[in-house]
């Protein structure tokens, strides 16, 4: 499933898009298929039946390195299976220079903390380790800045793998993005002895905020202000939404605070608090908030209970069916005891084994 995931994601990147615009090219050039390069793939277990269909263009092209992309990863502790998914999936890879793949090679070790990270890397994210030679200066430059900024390799590694085109852009960029969150910190007033911790948390918890523009953190920085939370509430709230800030909607969060106003009576002061105890809250669409109210009120809670436990929002209805009827079948009377048990696998369980030890007892 992981591995289906990662190539979908990986044919969304810019840089995939390409590869089907020269594919689209050289398809109908009807270049004849290059036999080499078919019979090493067989050798090496790819279904070269598969890749015609998706990626045949590459078949016809010269020179390929096939050999060496199955050297360098058999090097890092790769076994035949993972060679073969390399290839199966980003078959574009044998386009990359002995040369290239060296380069790459050395860059990515120096964030990676071994070989077998190096190997987990380009079996999720084949597309970002295999880049074209053009990116190389632009990864080099956005690595150094990062690690100068103090944050840890594996982060780096992290942030590379998940977000490649914002190390494949120039690093201006992301020095841009990083002044604008290490400004709001300071200005939220954040200590500037965490900041360095508070930043990787920040970009670790979402690569992708990175590739976001200047003005939607801003913008939704400032609109959580209007809200009326203060500046401290403010950046509570960035620490827990970490980069997801940006994922914010202004006039989806403004109908979604309506709604649970109307539904709970509460004050904005309420409302407000409510929102720092469950974020999550801020990305509900009406429907959505509407129909975890009634899944809680249709079991038999009450809204104070839900208000003294909001992070219990979380559960889409399937989840919470399951779970009430897990405790109930003990014995567990949601309607009079705390919905804390709800909000997490490791509380379901122990308050699960409470009750059964409870009403072991009592007979």
């Amino acid at each position: 499933m992981l591995r289906a995931v990662t190539a979908s994601l990986c044919s969304s990147c810019p840089r995939a898009q390409l590869f089907t615009l020269l594919a689209r090219a050289c398809a109908s050039s009807g270049q004849p298929e290059n036999s080499h390069t078919v019979n090493t793939l067989r050798s090496l277990s790819v279904d070269v039946s598969k890749i015609r269909k998706t990626k045949g263009w590459v078949l016809s092209r010269s020179p390929v390195y096939v050999r060496e992309v199955a050297a360098l990863l058999w090097d890092a502790g790769a076994d035949e299976s993972v060679v073969a998914w390399v290839l199966q999936t980003h078959l574009e890879a044998v386009l990359c220079t002995p040369e290239l793949l060296e380069a790459q090679r050395e860059l990515w070790m120096s964030v990676c903390a071994s070989p077998r990270d190096l190997v987990g890397i380009t079996e999720k994210f084949p597309a970002s380790f295999f880049t074209a030679d053009g990116h190389l200066e632009h990864q080099r430059a956005n690595v150094a800045f990062f690690r100068d900024l103090g944050l840890h390799r594996c982060v780096v590694a992290k942030l590379m793998a998940s977000a490649p085109q914002s190390f494949s852009d120039p690093v201006k960029k992301n020095q841009e993005m990083v002044r604008t969150f290490q400004k709001a910190y300071l200005e939220l007033g954040g200590d500037e002895v965490n900041m360095r911790v508070w930043l990787q948390k920040v970009l670790s918890q979402n690569p992708h905020v990175l590739l976001k523009p200047l003005e939607i953190v801003r913008n939704n920085m400032t609109f959580l202000q209007q809200q009326g939370f203060a500046r401290s509430e403010v950046l509570q709230l960035l620490s827990k939404l970490k980069g997801f800030v940006t994922e914010v909607q202004p006039k989806t969060v403004g109908l979604t605070l309506d709604c649970a106003w109307d539904t709970l009576g509460f004050t904005a002061a309420s409302l407000r608090q409510l929102v720092l105890k469950c974020p999550s809250l801020l990305f509900f669409s009406v429907a959505v908030l509407a129909e975890r109210f009634r899944s809680f009120l249709s079991a038999g809670n009450s809204l104070q209970q839900i208000t003294e436990t909001p992070a219990v929002l979380d559960l889409t209805p399937q989840i919470l069916q399951y779970r009430v009827q897990k405790l109930t079948s003990c014995g567990y009377d949601i309607r009079t005891g705390s919905l804390e048990p709800f909000t997490g696998n490791k509380e379901l369980e122990m308050s699960y084994r409470k009750v059964c030890v409870q009403r072991e007892a009592a007979l």
